[in-house]
């Protein structure tokens, strides 16, 4: 074997199945111990985008089993209604992953890591505060989805959205047909067209509906009802105390609405880890670093050794 092989496997989570890619390194021999990494993809998208086929392929090639996987309620995975996306099971889903790698005779269990991209990323910085069988972290991108519900995604009126989703819920409940709300505009055209701007809207849009990074699983949707699991929720709390292993923080430096650049550097002040660095993308923006060949390798050049170093 002399190139990355990509193993598609599937784990038990709560009460359902979790689907994954296991990315196995150049030369993989099965009889060896490997450091492994977990990596969570974006909200709205799945393992087959930016957390597998970009990180999950470009740290294997550099040594590191690397386990891509399905959010639960999402994609390949089980789970029931579908397209939930709630902080505390994705969070959840993390620490099946590790339960996962660990048991595979090649993973060393003490040597495991964990990435995430977009929201991915501060999921990934909320289950090491709390799971610390993650020895190093990297945030790329990362986006606190609580904030970004109570802000841009409610209008800036996160109780007037939580009470029609109270409403949505409760219609739901008695036999209403679940709403399945779309993140972004079906377009860039169509997303200017109604007065859109914002660089992270438009350029998620020519990522996730074009051929650049479509893919049937990534559907950028979310249940509507259940979206309020996320407006009192925080990636961030209790990290000045709990979040103590190796950090690195990984953002363009283009802000845009979704808020990775405030976020970035607010984990990166508030984090209680000793080892905590910044890599700053200078020019390049949010979804430049989910594909695009010269910042994504700007990124791997930080997270290849920074993982090397701890794993």
């Amino acid at each position: 074997m002399t190139s990355t092989t990509i193993k598609h496997v599937s784990y038990r989570n709560l009460g359902w199945d979790s689907a994954a890619d296991l990315y196995l390194p150049p030369g993989f021999d099965e009889k060896k111990k490997y450091p492994a990494i977990v990596s969570t993809h974006p909200i709205g998208s799945c393992k087959e985008q930016t957390s597998g086929n970009v990180y999950g392929a470009g740290l294997a090639k550099e040594g590191f089993i690397v386990l891509a996987f399905d959010a639960s309620f999402q994609g390949a995975s089980g789970g029931e209604p579908r397209y939930m996306e709630d902080p505390a099971i994705r969070v959840s889903d993390i620490r099946y992953a590790i339960d996962y790698l660990q048991s595979l005779p090649y993973v060393d269990a003490e040597r495991i890591g964990a990435i995430g991209i977009c929201g991915g990323g501060a999921y990934t910085i909320h289950a090491a505060i709390t799971d610390h069988r993650i020895k190093a972290l990297a945030s790329i991108t990362g986006v606190n989805f609580g904030r970004l519900m109570r802000e841009g995604f409610s209008n800036f009126d996160p109780v007037a959205a939580i009470e029609a989703m109270a409403k949505q819920r409760t219609a739901e409940a008695a036999g209403a047909a679940r709403h399945v709300i779309s993140y972004l505009p079906d377009s860039v055209e169509a997303g200017k067209q109604a007065g859109i701007s914002d660089i992270d809207v438009l350029e998620a849009t020519e990522y996730y509906k074009t051929p650049r990074g479509q893919q049937p699983n990534g559907a950028s949707s979310g249940l509507f009802s259940f979206n309020s699991a996320a407006m009192g929720w925080d990636a961030f709390i209790n990290a000045e105390v709990l979040l103590t292993q190796p950090l690195m923080v990984v953002m363009g430096s283009k802000p845009g609405g979704f808020g990775a650049y405030r976020d970035g550097w607010e984990i990166y002040g508030r984090a209680g880890s000793k080892d905590k660095r910044m890599v700053l993308a200078e020019g390049w923006s949010h979804y430049d670093l989910y594909d695009k060949p010269e910042p994504v390798a700007l990124a791997m050049a930080e997270l290849t050794p920074f993982f090397k170093q701890h794993l």
